[in-house]
C-alpha cells in the first residue's frame, strides 16, 4: 500500500453496535493526505471524551476547511431483518457514497473489524484504531454525537424508556422499563432472544 499515491485519508468508525434499541451509525471523515494533524492535539476516542468535549470537537470539525464528513444510520428494522454486520456494512457504504470521492485516490482507515467495499483498494483495518488514528477518532465523534442526538429526540416520543440517558443500551433501568411497558417501535427485537 503506497499511501503517497492517495490524495485523501478517510477515517471510519461505527457506534451503536451493542444497544438494544435504535439505529447503528457510521461516521466517515475525509481529509487531504497533506492535512496538518497539529489541529487535533488532545483528540481522543469518543468513548474517552466527555459529552461536552465531543460536542466541541463535533462543532470544530464542521467548521474546519478541507474536511468533509458524512454520517449514515441504519434502522433497528433493518438490523432485525438482516443482522448487525450487514447493517454496519450498509452504513459504511452509504457514508462513503455520500463523500463522492474516487476510491483509488483514498486510503480508508477503519476501526476494529470493519472493512470498506472492495472498490476502495487502499484500506486498512486497525484494532483500537479510534485510539491510534486521528481520522478514525474524528469519525467516532461525528457518529456518536449524531446518534446520541437522535436518541435524545426519540426519548421525547418514548419518554418512559429513558433513551436520553442510556441511548438505547441495555442498562438495568432500560430492562426494567421494558418489563413494565413492553417494547416500543425502536427496540431491536432480534436482540431479545433470551427474554
Amino acid at each position: 500500500m503506497n499511501v503517497k499515491n492517495c490524495e485523501y485519508i478517510i477515517g471510519i468508525d461505527e457506534v451503536g453496535r451493542g444497544p438494544i434499541a435504535g439505529p447503528v451509525t457510521v461516521g466517515a471523515v475525509l481529509l487531504p493526505n497533506s492535512y496538518s494533524w497539529h489541529d487535533f492535539k488532545g483528540l481522543k476516542d469518543s468513548k474517552k471524551l466527555t459529552k461536552k468535549d465531543r460536542e466541541v470537537w463535533f462543532s470544530q470539525v464542521r467548521g474546519m476547511g478541507g474536511i468533509s464528513y458524512k454520517v449514515s444510520s441504519v434502522s433497528e428494522k433493518v438490523i432485525d431483518k438482516k443482522g448487525i454486520v450487514y447493517s454496519i456494512r450498509l452504513a459504511i457504504l452509504r457514508s462513503l457514497n455520500k463523500l463522492d470521492v474516487n476510491p483509488k485516490e483514498c486510503l480508508v482507515l477503519l476501526d476494529g473489524g470493519l472493512c470498506a467495499p472492495k472498490k476502495f483498494v487502499y484500506q486498512k483495518t486497525i484494532i483500537r484504531g479510534d485510539e491510534k488514528e486521528y481520522s478514525i477518532a474524528l469519525a467516532s465523534i461525528m457518529a456518536k454525537v449524531t446518534r446520541d442526538r437522535k436518541m435524545v429526540q426519540l426519548s421525547k416520543k418514548y419518554p418512559e424508556y429513558g433513551f436520553d440517558s442510556h441511548k438505547g443500551y441495555g442498562t438495568k433501568r432500560h430492562y426494567e422499563e421494558i418489563k413494565k411497558h413492553g417494547m416500543c417501535d425502536i427496540h431491536r427485537r432480534s436482540f431479545f432472544k433470551g427474554l
